[in-house]
């Protein structure tokens, strides 16, 4: 585990020494900074009055598993960014390699006609990483929303080429997120999403998430409930017309909805019955893809090889936008073999295939298989799941703790166990900003805290996380 530690082990002498050099120039500066927090900024998932009358915490400086602020605060960052700093925030190679790759070729079109030595390197990487889910080519976006864009529009074009008009129809899962282009938001599962933008997408429909806390089946057994939950699917493709349904797209675990772990049988289920429907199944990969659930993809996890699989987040450490669509031979072999004209891809971004994103993700991956960090996912995600757990038993404002697999943690917060009141968005603040004094960043999302560390994160790292939560349920 030398080298594991090596990315994530945080020098603070060294930082406080750069710190120091910078202190003149960071107090000139700091006033202003925190004079202009979210004046004209708008931030994604807030309220823009909110930001104001509670302005962010100001990032300044990262290194390793930890964080600092404009005020010299150093924190684990439980959160790993945004699900995709697996690696920490000090990977040399991946660094290196996006200077060089910026000084030898900073961008090149990836449209019809060009392309880049590296992109071409890429690809290869992947689709030997991919190979055990029956994934060979790959189509390059900027990121994770853009992935899922792009899957749906290709499962629409598939069925088309093949003469399926009318299969035009997606499903999901409530509970679900695919981020928030206006394809991934008429698929996501969570109303906070939806409802403002509409109308969204027409002809997208969700079932039941297999979620033993809260169901509609009032069914706390994970096996029972996925049974009930692949009956809703089987029910939802009858009443819809399974000639109809383009695609189902699903997490193999569901992350911003909670941290959402179905039971082993249900996404092989959902494989068979999309399967036996002829409706393509897209993987959304974009939190569970190259280590994070202590398998190199979620998919594998679960046994199940879907038509597509979208990428982004950790394919770069977070270093730099980039994401990837993976399709199966199966799909590759009606695109490629097409005789009719409409496998004719009009579809990309103008970043797409960024050759400085490739020359990360190479290195990235590079070092991503290196230090098999899917290991150390599974080793310390047993250790953090079995500390929360430990705490549920001190503290019943937990109501649901939820993970057990890699790096992968959601704590459900309650007012009441009984009941499953949810707790107030006050106290659920303290516990945030408790936690954050005691040396750990940690998310909120409505009752939910959402962890999602760097992969590299040591088991003492583990337990300052630990301790840290420990100081903020205390303090509620």
């Amino acid at each position: 585990m030398a080298c594991i530690a090596y990315y994530c082990e945080f020098d603070s002498s060294v930082h406080r020494t750069k710190l120091a050099q910078k202190e003149t120039r960071a107090m000139k500066d700091s006033n202003f900074l925190k004079e202009h927090n979210a004046r004209h900024i708008w931030h994604p998932m807030a309220h823009p009055g909110d930001m104001k009358a509670n302005p962010p915490t100001i990032i300044t400086g990262a290194n390793g598993c930890r964080i600092s602020d404009i005020d010299g605060n150093e924190v684990i960052d439980a959160v790993g960014g945004l699900w995709n700093v697996n690696l920490g925030f000090s990977c040399a190679p991946v660094k290196a390699a996006i200077a060089a790759q910026l000084d030898r070729l900073p961008y090149y079109s990836h449209f019809r006609g060009t392309t880049s030595d590296v992109i071409i390197e890429l690809t290869e990487v992947l689709r030997d990483f991919f190979e055990p889910d029956g994934l060979s080519r790959a189509f390059y976006t900027s990121g994770g929303g853009d992935s899922v864009e792009t899957a749906l529009r290709l499962a629409r074009q598939y069925h088309k080429i093949r003469g399926d008009e009318g299969r035009i129809k997606f499903l999901s899962l409530k509970k679900g997120y695919h981020g928030t282009h206006i394809g991934g938001a008429s698929v996501n599962g969570n109303a906070n999403f939806r409802t403002n933008y509409e109308p969204l997408l027409p002809g997208c429909y969700h079932i039941p998430a297999p979620y033993p806390y809260r169901n509609p089946f009032n069914e706390a057994d994970p096996e029972k409930l996925s049974q009930f939950c692949l009956q809703a699917l089987e029910d939802e493709i009858a009443f819809q017309g399974a000639g109809t349904i383009a695609a189902m797209i699903m997490e193999p675990i569901l992350g911003a909805g909670g941290v959402i772990v179905p039971h082993e049988t249900f996404m092989p289920g959902v494989r068979e019955i999309t399967a036996r429907h002829g409706i393509l199944l897209i993987a959304d990969e974009v939190i569970t893809g190259f280590g994070r659930t202590g398998d190199w993809t979620g998919a594998r996890h679960w046994g199940v090889k879907p038509d597509m699989s979208t990428t982004a987040k950790a394919i770069t450490n977070g270093y730099f936008p980039f994401g990837a669509v993976m399709i199966s031979d199966c799909m590759a072999d009606v695109f490629e073999n097409d005789e009719t004209g409409r496998a004719m891809i009009g579809h990309g971004y103008t970043y797409s295939g960024h050759p400085v994103g490739a020359a990360a993700a190479l290195a990235c991956l590079d070092e991503t298989v290196k230090l098999q960090v899917q290991k150390n996912a599974a080793a310390r995600g047993d250790e953090f799941f079995a500390g929360i757990e430990a705490l549920k038993d001190r503290h019943s404002i937990i109501g649901d703790v939820r993970g057990g697999h890699g790096l992968m943690m959601g704590i459900e917060l309650v007012a009441d166990r009984d009941t499953k009141a949810p707790l107030d968005a006050a106290p659920i603040a303290k516990i945030q900003e408790t936690a954050y004094a005691n040396g750990a960043m940690i998310r909120i999302s409505g009752p939910n805290i959402l962890m999602s560390p760097p992969l590299v994160i040591t088991s003492q790292d583990v337990q300052d996380v630990l301790t840290a939560l420990e100081a903020g349920f205390s303090a509620v």
